[in-house]
């Protein structure tokens, strides 16, 4: 089971990459994350590991997002990006 196919707790905000077109993806991540609040978290769901774009975010947000695997498989990758005070 695909952990984006769970519910989820109150401000965590599920993004599934997974049905938007590949050159929109990067631009709605980025728009999803840019109106996140402290404290919020959006749970980012994939079909595989987004490595590019976690070293985009890297050098857009720095230190102001804190990113951590919730799923980590073949097929089935969900990264829960918290956004900090």
């Amino acid at each position: 089971m695909h952990a984006c196919d769970q519910p989820t707790i109150q401000a965590i905000y599920p993004f599934d990459a997974r049905g938007i077109a590949k050159r929109f993806r990067h631009a709605a991540i980025f728009g999803a994350l840019d109106v996140l609040t402290a404290g919020e978290t959006m749970r980012f769901c994939n079909d595989h590991d987004p490595l590019p774009l976690l070293a985009q975010l890297q050098t857009r947000y720095g230190g102001a997002l804190e990113i951590s695997y919730v799923q980590r498989e073949i097929g089935a990758i969900v990264i829960d990006f918290t956004k900090r005070p």
